[in-house]
């Protein structure tokens, strides 16, 4: 992973994005009723495992979108797996819940926005850019912000800031 000087880390501990996503789930427990939901994987995942949970979805699909390169980067926005034939049969996404970890620019959400219009878009994490593409959410991060969520962290030794900083 190339590491980007400029950007601000923002760490997520899995007891944190647990309480964000149930979070999350409280807001849009107002917000249905949905027959269904879209999970954007592969970050929209966990948090739609803990959103149909906690407010009761059992259909849920899943749509395959790949944007960031390796390095973190963000690329060209390419489908891997697109919705199966129940949500397609849904029409235009009313009453269809689409979940993902994080709206950035907001290019992923375009495409999915195309193929359901009128679906309700949720995120954990929102930043400016892609805020508007977002129905609901629970924290807004700047846009040069970089969240480590708890799956690609491992636990180690962090130095304080005073040492960490160039300055």
């Amino acid at each position: 992973m190339v590491e980007d000087q400029s950007q601000k880390a923002f760490p997520v501990s899995w007891d944190q994005f647990h309480r964000d996503a149930r979070a999350l789930a409280w807001r849009l427990s107002g917000q249905g009723p949905f027959d269904a939901m879209v999970s954007i994987t592969r970050g929209g995942l966990v948090p739609a495992a803990i959103v149909a949970r906690e407010i009761g979805i059992r259909l849920i699909e899943s749509i395959c979108i790949a944007s960031y390169q390796e390095d973190n980067r963000q690329g060209g926005v390419q489908i891997l797996k697109g919705l199966g034939e129940e949500l397609k049969n849904m029409g235009d996404g009313a009453r269809v819940l689409v979940v993902d970890d994080l709206v950035d620019t907001g290019t992923t959400f375009k495409v999915v926005r195309e193929l359901l219009p009128k679906a309700h878009f949720a995120t954990v994490y929102a930043k400016p850019l892609g805020r508007p593409l977002v129905d609901t959410f629970i924290t807004e991060v700047s846009q040069d912000t970089w969240i480590y969520f708890p799956w690609d962290l491992h636990l180690s030794y962090a130095p304080p800031l005073s040492k960490s900083s160039k300055g």
